[in-house]
């Protein structure tokens, strides 16, 4: 009878003592002598490794010498309680078969500390490595935890384009869709590239939102949300920015400003305790790899809080919700302000909230995370609710320690007449946009939504530090290797 395999995770949850079993994995380490050889193993399904004890009267001398870093075995044997520290069981090897070898003179991810520089480098195989076995774990994890948190809810899972013709944000910082020839492309009469000979018959570009397509489905379905890839053209290689990410975009109709406050806050506290419950093990890892970080930092620069104190922070607190008025007078009269501390100083209402900001008050003023609205409206999207100032719309921002904002809403423009004059006054051309201005001619009603970038959440319960390091394969300017 074929013998089946065990995911390690399963057989250190449910350890069996005694037990025949057969585990498959790649060896992380091999040490020993001519009597014995441990081998720590490692398969994925936990941050764990399981040592195999290999001893010549079961395995081969030949077999043991090819079991090298990186290699990829099949082990047989009998689970027996562990004779070192460490690990509580152990298998006893009785059978070996080599899979995959692997030359430990060529073999890059060998035993030792490596720079995360170096391994964006080999993103191939860094998923071997502790640090990012545990980030794509989690990453699976929050995934689901987002659709559980929707589904649970009662909202509807919308898949929007990835091919748009049209600009949700007005950056105009988008990728061109083509199939025109780049050597040789048709022109008009003017003299311009004719987008009327391209695929789609217009100019088409990937998307960076899928808001607009997702209020079109929550003014039929009342709650959705959609999550998937977006992409921006922006020239930066910060820490924080991907040309390529997921967003995750809820849309809800009938929701006015406060309603959809409560819903980011409520989202936010669902993931992190999620993460809290469910990741126990990586989460444990990565708190102590950012502890052991700090200790090389200067002191002005550490984490004035562990990962694991950062994640507590959101569950454990009420969200303090200001104005934007409000803050720009707490910011205004604030030390670093009034000392010339802050990069951006805060002169003036309208100014546009910088990161050492949106800290300062989250983590010096309020000391729980914050949530920002009415922000003022010549600094933000056309598409938000003018409040009755004409001054401010109903946005809104939700503001954590360590990153600044991680949720940007607001309460969409349900009123035609106000939102083709916003139009109007920011340069859009109303034609593109004549299916978004049919919802709020045919029954039209106050809805809400927000953005939440994914890799921004990864940053956060992770405790990395460069949003390239949280996605599996970063796209970014000059990269876009694998």
């Amino acid at each position: 009878m074929r013998q089946t395999r065990t995911k390690i995770k399963t057989l250190l949850e449910n350890a069996a003592i005694d037990a025949q079993v057969l585990v498959k994995g790649w060896v992380r380490t091999k040490r020993g002598n001519k009597q014995v050889s441990f081998i720590a193993l490692n398969d994925g399904s936990t941050i764990k490794n399981l040592q195999i004890v290999a001893d010549p009267t079961h395995i081969a001398e030949d077999t043991i010498k090819k079991i090298n870093t990186g290699a990829c075995i099949a082990v047989q044997g009998k689970l027996t309680e562990s004779q070192g520290s460490g690990q509580a069981v152990e298998l006893q090897a009785e059978k070996i078969d080599i899979l995959g070898e692997a030359d430990p003179e060529k073999y890059p991810l060998q035993p030792k500390k490596h720079s995360l520089e170096f391994l964006r480098e080999i993103s191939h195989l860094r998923p071997r490595s502790n640090t990012f076995g545990a980030i794509y774990r989690m990453r699976h994890a929050m995934s689901y935890a987002v659709h559980k948190y929707f589904h649970d809810k009662g909202f509807f899972y919308v898949h929007t384009p990835i091919i748009t013709g049209s600009d949700a944000e007005g950056a105009g910082e988008m990728f061109r869709v083509t199939t025109l020839d780049a050597q040789n492309p048709p022109l008009n009469k003017q003299g311009n590239v004719d987008f009327g000979e391209d695929f789609f018959g217009k100019e088409t570009n990937l998307t960076v939102s899928g808001q607009l397509e997702g209020e079109l489905a929550a003014l039929a379905l009342s709650d959705i949300y959609t999550f998937g890839p977006t992409f921006r053209a922006e020239n930066s290689n910060t820490t924080r920015h991907l040309a390529e990410f997921w967003m995750i975009e809820p849309e809800m109709a009938f929701y006015d400003l406060q309603d959809n406050m409560d819903l980011a806050e409520d989202f936010l506290k669902y993931l992190v305790g999620y993460a809290l419950k469910h990741c126990a093990d990586d989460l444990e890892f990565l708190n102590q790899r950012a502890i052991d970080e700090d200790k090389n930092k200067k002191q002005s620069e550490q984490n004035s809080m562990t990962l694991l104190e950062r994640l507590h922070f959101i569950i454990d607190n009420e969200f303090a919700r200001i104005t934007y008025t409000e803050a720009i007078d707490i910011l205004k009269n604030s030390k670093p302000n009034k000392k010339k501390q802050f990069q951006f100083l805060i002169e003036a209402w309208g100014a546009d909230l910088q990161s050492e900001h949106e800290r300062f008050l989250v983590e010096k003023h309020f000391k729980k995370p914050v949530i920002l609205y009415n922000y003022p409206k010549e600094i933000k999207a056309f598409y938000m609710r003018q409040n009755e100032d004409d001054k401010t719309v109903a946005a809104m921002d939700v503001l954590f320690p360590g990153i600044g904002e991680i949720i940007g809403g607001s309460q969409r423009e349900e009123r035609l007449d106000k939102l083709q004059k916003r139009i109007a006054e920011m340069n859009i051309e109303e034609e593109k946009l004549w299916w978004y201005l049919d919802t709020r001619k045919f029954g039209t009603t106050p809805h809400s939504g927000f953005g939440l970038g994914f890799e921004r959440m990864m940053l956060f319960v992770t405790g990395m530090t460069n949003i390239r390091d949280v996605i599996p394969f970063p796209r970014t300017p000059q990269n876009a290797e694998f």
